[in-house]
């Protein structure tokens, strides 16, 4: 159950950041936010929703075999951060031809392409030091709490 509420926690929280990343792209751009740039908000959702599942559940994972909380958080990031890092900037190189719309009619899917690399080039850097930090603060006020119960 714990985990559930992880994910979904992740998925209503995660992609703000994103969303200043694509308004940042579409303003320095200057496309407009159309139904194509929001197609581009909700691919770059998923992707972000799970990069920070993967750091979040392979901490818990480590965090269950008895290893240190704050400890199985470095580990889930060390380990994680190269998969993370080959998926998103697989996205990102893939969307700049795109995002240039230089062939006949493919200007009216630039606006998807720009609004994935503003969110996703975000959204890493947020990924990889936001959540670890929320993910270790909630969970050491979490046994926190749990030690206080057992000392009672």
């Amino acid at each position: 159950m714990r985990s559930i509420l992880c994910a979904q926690s992740a998925k209503v929280e995660l992609p703000r950041p994103g969303l200043a990343g694509v308004a940042l792209m579409l303003l320095i751009t200057g496309s407009s936010l159309n139904i194509m740039s929001l197609m581009g908000v909700i691919m770059m959702a998923g992707i972000v929703v799970s990069n920070s599942i993967l750091i979040v559940e392979f901490a818990g994972i480590l965090h269950q075999q008895d290893m240190a909380l704050k400890a199985a958080v470095v580990e889930s990031c060390k380990v994680r951060l190269r998969p993370i890092l080959m998926t998103s900037l697989a996205t990102l190189l893939g969307m700049i031809p795109m995002a240039l719309g230089l062939e006949a009619g493919s200007e009216q899917y630039a606006p998807l392409a720009r609004a994935i690399i503003g969110g996703l080039a975000l959204s890493v850097v947020v990924t990889m030091f936001l959540v670890p930090a929320v993910y270790l603060v909630v969970h050491g006020r979490d046994e926190a709490k749990t030690a206080a119960v057992e000392g009672e």
